[in-house]
């Protein structure tokens, strides 16, 4: 396991040194490979867990790195060819960072140690804000800064949380252990007040990570002036591990006593998400500032379901995969669009699926799929939540739930349709940046998983969500 996180780490010191700017991308490529085969050699042969170990592979790990590494190797796949068109600027910086990155969410998957995931997401914040100034302009100079500080501030924040669940389980000698496992072992003899205040300060810390409202304000200008590679990475990758991190506290906070507070915040923000989003996206022109209020909403649902428990809490890790990849459908698909017309608004952009005969229709089909249409994956994981709530009793939330996904579809199509349809003849166009199978194809593969995932679950990865779900109390 150590490996998995210190390849890139590697890897990205090679990034760094190498010379060719040309050759570069050819180590992401590697990266990328060295790090899907270290997780599928672990899914096929577990290692044992170790008493007092800081890594463990367990079912949250497993859920979040298959996603991560796919769409990684995908992204990685893209980069070849959008960093070929882009000899322009010096991708040091960016091959490298995103290497960096890689190795701090692999560290938040297996870390069992609330320090080190402390330490693990501040890398992924200082790792991530460079590449979002990949355009070297005013918006992404800003879009930078505003992630950097309000990025700093959530994980301030929760550091401060982590301090008060040390002082939780604090005896005579002082602060005993951050270890998950310890802290769910000592339960009831934790101090509730000190948990609850942890509980409060990390899901506001992470959940700005995450992107729940309102702590949300970084994600449209990061989202809008980031690389289509590096949005992505954010949208599907990064919030996974943030949501990986607040569950690892809820875990503590449900052995402690105090389930049913925390179960109410995370119903609470998560609500507030969904009706911000639905807001939002209504009459939103510029597609990829849609795409960061998309991405608001579905780490709200994850919230919902995993506060809900039962099947929606299933619900919630099998919809951390379905959100990750079709996220990477739609951000790299629109990378695709934003290239080929010189402009991210729909005032300038439409009849994309003439322009580009396989981004334009990838970009539809990423809608239908996120906003939960069937066939599509996320229509189940969606399903699975909708009818835990309403399993339960919480007639009202599964009620506000429908009736803020369907504001949230209605809106979204309006801006898709505006880019997908028309009449490009008279829309800006960006010479030599027509669809390719490297810039076409890992979307279209993504998208290929996405609907693979609808039309059939295999037990093995429905078994891994209920396992998940079964840490903080759910399952099918």
């Amino acid at each position: 396991m150590v490996l998995l996180i210190a390849a890139p780490l590697a890897l990205a010191l090679v990034a760094f040194a190498m010379p060719s700017a040309r050759r570069r991308p050819l180590v992401l490529l590697a990266g990328a490979l060295v790090h899907t085969a270290g997780v599928l050699a672990l899914l096929a042969a577990p290692p044992p867990a170790r008493e007092g170990a800081w890594l463990a592979f367990d079912p949250l790990a497993r859920v979040t790195l298959l996603t991560a590494t796919a769409l990684f190797l995908a992204s990685a796949v893209y980069a070849q060819g959008y960093l070929a068109r882009r000899a322009d600027r010096d991708n040091r910086v960016f091959v490298g960072g995103l290497l960096v990155l890689l190795s701090a969410m692999t560290t938040v998957a297996l870390s069992h140690h609330l320090g080190l995931t402390w330490v693990a997401m501040e890398a992924s914040t200082l790792s991530t804000a460079p590449l979002i100034y990949f355009n070297q302009n005013a918006r992404s100079l800003e879009a930078a800064w505003k992630y950097l500080l309000i990025g700093s501030l959530g994980i301030a924040l929760a550091l401060l949380g982590t301090f008060f669940l040390a002082l939780a389980g604090a005896g005579p000698g002082g602060p005993k252990s951050l270890m998950v496992e310890d802290l769910i072992a000592a339960g009831g003899a934790l101090s509730r007040p000190w948990v609850r205040a942890a509980f409060v300060f990390l899901l506001v810390g992470y959940g700005t990570k995450m992107g729940l409202a309102p702590l949300h304000s970084w994600k449209p200008d990061a989202y809008g002036e980031a690389p289509g590679i590096l949005g992505a990475l954010l949208a599907g990758g990064l919030t996974n591990f943030a949501f990986v991190s607040v569950v690892r506290v809820f875990q503590v906070t449900i052995a402690a006593g105090e389930g049913a507070f925390a179960r109410d915040a995370l119903m609470a923000l998560g609500l507030l998400s969904i009706g911000l989003a639905a807001v939002f996206v209504v009459g939103q022109r510029d597609f990829k500032r849609m795409l960061a209020y998309s991405s608001v909403e579905h780490m709200g649902i994850l919230a919902i379901g995993v506060s809900l428990g039962g099947a929606a809490t299933a619900g919630a890790f099998f919809h951390t995969m379905n959100n990750g990849l079709t996220k990477g459908v739609l951000f790299l698909s629109a990378g695709n669009i934003h290239r080929a017309f010189g402009s991210k608004t729909t005032d300038d952009v439409h009849g994309a699926a003439r322009r580009l005969p396989l981004s334009g229709p990838l970009f539809l089909a990423g809608f239908l799929a996120i906003t939960g249409s069937p066939p599509f994956g996320p229509f189940f994981s969606e399903f699975a939540i909708v009818n835990g709530a309403f399993g339960a009793g919480r007639y009202w939330v599964g009620g506000l739930f429908l009736a803020f996904l369907a504001v949230i579809f209605v809106g979204m199509a309006a801006t898709v349709l505006d880019v997908v349809q028309g009449d490009p003849s008279d829309a800006p166009r960006v010479p030599g940046t027509g669809d390719s199978w490297l810039t076409a194809g890992p979307p279209l593969a993504l998208m290929l998983v996405v609907l693979a995932l609808g039309v059939f679950l295999p037990a093995g990865l429905k078994d891994l969500f209920g396992a998940a779900a079964a840490l903080v109390g759910g399952g099918w």
